[in-house]
């Protein structure tokens, strides 16, 4: 038997290849196939069965795409209404691997489909469980995805996910392992820990969810309490994992098409096309096409571009670092974002080759901001989110969240200067872009983020611990 997680940090997701006497099930795959299927044939192996723990909201499953290349059957939980064909198991129901068996066990709570895959090895001894979002390492999942109008409340859903924990998981031995859907960084949990893997028991311990001394409404009011907004992008990506959607190669394909700068320029004036800048940070502030919109890849890419750009549909026209387009395309797909129309040919410095029109970033370094925060009051913008700001925060800032930018356009100056920063530079570097794209240029990035300002000693507000908050 061999278990093995494929785990993607920019998305902060968890995909699992079972193997057991030549026969293969993938566990929530992610939206390129091709990894997978090598990986069965190295192994002479074939993929009998792909499992989905639940329709994703974060990213567009590869499961349409792995069926249809290999064969393999579709597999979801009770309550799942796919428009393709696909396996709806019944609660407890088994499924032949190999040597090992692997039983659907109905969860719901998150959404009304999820589904908790438990793995009993070779001699029938329960070996792990593959919980997708209904539980995380630290935290459970969110119940306010769900909702439907006038049906379920997230109070609803909560206690669903109240009473799956503990009939259905909180029951199986300490030593089971997890393999969650997510972990650190996805928007699906609030309070997920950076390790991938753990024990059933050590999660009976310190999860705050799995406690056996709390009501169901005590439960209820903490899984929902200081619950975000989900981004918009959430309900695009259900509809295509439960409609399906259009191949990967064919995204790939128009995606990657070369434009000159002239036929780049032309392509963005005649369809709409967001220019999308993908480079790093320190390159886009010393020059970019103006009003284009910055998300590195270097960083949460995928998860940003859903939360800022929404719309799966929107058109999108791409400047990548040299041999990085098929890359960005790629991570693009990922989150339904299948709209790119092509790339920049020679990247930035072509278009400057051109002499085309292009627009700078004005940054200073922390030490630079100290020096002017100590002969006027300048006003200063954190951009990151609010518990990060509630922790700590340079005196008499305003906490202007990324995520909800658009909401604070009207509190930035019209002609003073002001400055702008977030933890380490990627974040305020995406909200400049945002803000010059509106029109308003008069701010300054200042580089290194919260982290050099406190490195160069900058008042800041007392500490506080962000679990506490």
């Amino acid at each position: 038997m061999k278990v093995e997680q494929i785990y993607t940090g920019c998305l902060a997701q968890g995909a699992y290849y079972i193997e057991s006497n030549g026969e293969v099930a993938i566990i929530d795959p992610l939206r390129e196939v091709q990894p997978y299927i090598k990986k069965a044939a190295a192994d002479n192996a074939k993929i009998k069965y792909i499992f989905e723990t639940h329709f994703h909201a974060d990213f567009v499953s590869g499961h349409v795409t792995l069926a249809k290349e290999t064969g393999a059957d579709i597999i979801y939980g009770p309550k799942a209404n796919p428009s393709f064909e696909a396996i709806i198991a019944k609660d407890n129901q088994e499924f032949k691997l190999g040597d090992i068996t692997i039983t659907a066990l109905h969860t719901p709570g998150h959404t009304m489909e999820s589904t908790t895959y438990l793995l009993r090895d070779a001699n029938g001894k329960d070996y792990a469980i593959f919980s997708g979002d209904t539980l995380f390492l630290g935290d459970v999942g969110r119940p306010d995805l769900a909702q439907k109008m006038g049906e379920l409340t997230e109070r609803d859903l909560a206690g669903f996910l109240f009473d799956s924990l503990r009939e259905k998981i909180m029951p199986l031995a300490d030593d089971v392992i997890v393999y969650p859907a997510h972990g650190a960084g996805s928007a699906c949990g609030k309070n997920m820990m950076k390790e991938t893997v753990d024990t059933l028991g050590n999660q009976k311990k310190m999860n705050y969810a799995l406690r056996t001394d709390m009501t169901k409404e005590e439960f209820i009011d903490e899984v929902i309490d200081g619950l975000l907004p989900p981004p918009q992008y959430f309900p695009l990506n259900v509809k295509l994992n439960k409609e399906g959607y259009e191949d990967i190669k064919e995204v790939l394909e128009r995606g990657t098409r070369a434009l000159s700068p002239k036929a780049f320029e032309a392509a963005a004036n005649e369809t709409g096309a967001i220019v999308l800048d993908v480079r790093n940070q320190d390159d886009f502030a010393a020059g970019h096409i103006p009003r284009s919109i910055f998300i590195g890849l270097d960083g949460s890419f995928a998860p940003w571009v859903g939360a800022l750009i929404a719309d799966v549909k929107q058109p999108i026209l791409l400047v990548t670092p040299v041999g990085m387009e098929e890359e960005a395309v790629t991570r693009l797909s990922r989150v339904g974002f299948d709209g790119t129309l092509g790339y920049l040919e020679g990247g930035f410095d072509a278009w400057k080759k051109a002499a085309m029109e292009y627009d700078t970033v004005s940054q200073v370094d922390a030490n630079k901001l100290k020096e002017v925060l100590k002969t006027e009051k300048a006003p200063v913008f954190d951009v990151r989110k609010e518990s990060e700001f509630l922790s700590e925060h340079i005196l008499d800032a305003k906490n202007t969240p990324l995520d909800f930018l658009n909401d604070h356009l009207a509190e930035f100056p019209n002609k003073k200067s002001f400055y702008v920063h977030c933890a380490g530079g990627y974040r305020s570097m995406i909200a400049a872009s945002i803000l010059k794209s509106r029109g308003i240029h008069n701010l300054i990035d200042v580089k290194g983020g919260f982290k050099a300002i406190k490195e160069a000693g900058i008042p800041v507000s007392e500490f506080v611990c962000p679990t506490t908050l």
